[in-house]
């Protein structure tokens, strides 16, 4: 019951920790929102590989720095109010502390100054330590490989190392069973920071320190700022343990406190003694939870800034300043955006360069994409920089008006693209009728993409579409003989504003798009249904080499030609199912495993004569249709990544039914 009573008393606190969790699920399950969308953690992590590599990792924006930035300025000014009222990880944690108490099992307490105290306590500094200097030095989020709450929020199918989620949730949840906040006090890195972050004015100091060093000449690489950081908060941490300078506290009533009956303690997360702390609560491990102040019998126990006066306003300020300081950052987080990366390249003195602005590139979403268009770009003569914006999906260009314009520049950004909505049955179609639009703002790949799966929602007989380079863009429609759609249809659906798309394991994810329609061509054109079930096929293609004898060496030579003159083969088997993306990306790993065996040339992915798609392997002999179909059917295929990484690894494709036979 007096528990009951507890929770009642400090229902802001549960009502914002259950609200957060309910919402998290919300969106992830029904929405499908990206779970690091608001990751302060992240940001924090973000903003250091900015600062020491002038790029963003992955798809971290503006949006997740703004919300690690206002969480650490939350710490300094007030305290640790995310993890009491906010991280779903500590709401778990106290979820299965309330568990533990309801079915009457004892819990354990790590004293504080105890010897695994001291030890358990360095292990979040040092993955603090490991998990930012890993980030900072490949600009990829290095925390998803090993966060509990990303695993489970992606269902461990995110970008995660398994073993080290694995390790991570097993530490949330069974040590948290049975001591309380153990992953909190112990092993979170931002728990860690934020701990740090209390003792702002000696860690301020250091950072002078440093500076005036730097004034010297004295030049000191930022690692070593990172790990100073993390020494100088652990050695604070347990030595020192109260911050003295923390603006909002727990207030103690001495002439209440009878500090016989201990409630405080035991309520505590942290199991703190709060009343030898004395008037103010400044403990580094306090977060100001209210969980003392609602177990506390005598009323002797308030939240405040002054031992002095009564407020009750105090049981609330904590919680309304968490949701404060979460909407502040995220409104200051969407009105600017830093790029994720700022590159130039081949600049010669006395250019002067210009810039124009795209936006709508919906493939430039992380740092890894980003590199890529930046890649692309440098081929481009007379382009010498690019920046790139993932939270809008824009880039910025810097180029040389002497060589190049924003004209030409568009040619080479866009990709000629195509896009199968249906594909039409040969038995009961002879062609297609074929008819062009034009439309602007569809500057990315998958835009051409989002512009069929409008389309595939109306019900029309719209099979697929093709786009080619012109301002406007050419967008071929290809539909059945008899479907008659005019230009109002065409320009409803082309300005469409949002798209809805099914997400694996139920619902569906509205996606914004914003292209805009200028005309409906006259005339139409007719394409046979093979032709077009051809250009829209997306094959594979792969042959081999191997080592043959010559003189006293051996040479590399291709298959295909060393097997010339003999007679050749294709073992094919069909399944109108191998169109499907995940049959493409298996692919690669069956033509690795095939690779090795002597008399295999090649292997393709392609409509066969019936135009079904097959998976096609060319041969000859020494190598048969059986050997094949053992090769292919094996449990275990061998996968070679390099010369001196050769793995076993479970097979990637299924195989039913024996293929067949033919001359090549």
């Amino acid at each position: 019951m007096a528990k009951i009573k507890t929770i009642r008393a400090n229902w802001p606190k549960y009502l914002l920790q259950w609200g957060v969790l309910l919402a998290i699920v919300g969106f992830i399950t029904l929405a499908g929102s990206d779970p690091e969308k608001y990751c302060p953690m992240g940001g924090l992590q973000a903003f250091v590989t900015f600062l020491t590599r002038g790029s963003l990792p992955c798809s971290m924006s503006s949006l997740q720095i703004m919300m690690g930035l206002v969480l650490a300025a939350g710490v300094i000014l007030f305290s640790k109010l995310f993890c009491a009222y906010i991280c779903p990880i500590g709401t778990v944690e106290d979820m299965l502390t309330k568990a533990r108490m309801a079915m009457g099992i004892k819990g354990l307490e790590i004293r504080r100054k105890s010897v695994p105290d001291y030890i358990l306590r360095a292990v979040k500094y040092a993955l603090l330590f490991w998990i930012f200097y890993s980030t900072a030095t490949a600009s990829e989020l290095f925390c998803k490989n090993l966060d509990p709450y990303y695993a489970v929020a992606t269902g461990f199918k995110g970008e995660i190392t398994l073993w080290m989620s694995l390790v991570s949730l097993a530490l949330v949840l069974l040590p948290g069973f049975f001591i309380k906040r153990f992953w909190c006090r112990y092993i979170c890195p931002l728990g860690a920071l934020s701990n740090g972050l209390k003792f702002w004015i000696p860690l301020l100091a250091m950072g002078l320190l440093f500076w005036v060093l730097s004034l010297l000449g004295v030049r000191i690489a930022w690692p070593w700022y990172l790990g100073a950081f993390c020494v100088v908060g652990y050695v604070l941490e347990v030595i020192a343990y109260a911050t003295k300078v923390q603006p909002l506290a727990v207030i103690v009533d001495q002439d209440r406190c009878g500090r016989h009956c201990m409630s405080c303690q035991k309520a505590c997360p942290y199991h703190i003694n709060v009343p030898a702390e004395g008037q103010r609560l400044t403990a580094v491990d306090c977060m100001l939870c209210g969980e003392c102040v609602a177990a506390c019998p005598s009323k002797a126990l308030r939240i405040g800034v002054s031992p002095k006066g009564r407020s009750k306003a105090g049981k609330y300020l904590p919680a309304v300043l968490a949701v404060a300081l979460a909407v502040l950052g995220a409104v200051i987080g969407s009105r600017f955006e830093l790029p994720t990366i700022n590159e130039t390249f081949g600049v010669e003195e006395g250019m002067e360069l210009k810039t124009m602005k795209v936006e709508g590139l919906k493939s430039v979403k992380c740092y890894g994409s980003s590199m890529a268009f930046k890649a692309r770009m440098e081929k481009v003569p007379g382009v010498h920089g690019v920046k790139t914006y993932v939270g809008t999906h824009s880039v910025v260009l810097s180029y040389d008006p002497k060589v190049t314009d924003e004209e030409r520049i568009m040619e080479q950004i866009y990709v000629p693209a195509h896009f199968r909505i249906w594909s039409p049955d040969p038995k009961k179609l002879d062609s297609l009728k074929c008819v062009t639009i034009r439309t602007e703002k569809m500057y990315d790949k998958l835009d051409l993409n989002y512009l069929g799966l409008q389309m595939r929602g109306t019900g029309k007989s719209v099979f697929g579409l093709e786009s080619e380079y012109a301002c406007p863009l050419i967008v071929r429609v290809y539909m059945s003989p008899d479907e008659q759609l005019d230009e109002k249809w065409f320009k409803q659906i082309v300005e469409m504003k949002m798209l809805s798309m099914p997400v694996h394991g139920g619902g569906t994810k509205d996606t914004p798009v914003d292209f805009k329609f200028v005309r409906l061509e006259k005339g139409e054109s007719y394409i046979p249904v093979a032709e077009y079930l051809e250009k829209m096929f997306d094959g594979f293609k792969a042959e081999f080499n191997g080592r043959y004898p010559q003189g006293d060496s051996t040479v590399v030579r291709k298959r295909s030609e060393v097997y010339a003159n003999a007679p050749q083969y294709i073992y094919e088997i069909a399944d109108q199912s191998y169109e499907k993306p995940i049959i493409r990306r298996a692919l690669p790993y069956l033509s690795n495993h095939l690779s090795k065996e002597e008399g295999v040339i090649g292997v393709y992915l392609a409509l066969n004569r019936d135009l079904v798609p097959s998976i096609q392997v060319r041969y000859a002999a020494p190598m048969t249709a059986d050997r094949l179909w053992e090769l292919m059917t094996m449990d275990k295929w061998t996968i070679t990544y390099k010369a001196d990484d050769v793995r076993e690894e479970d097979a990637r494709l299924k195989f039913s039914t024996a293929g067949s036979v033919y001359k090549y």
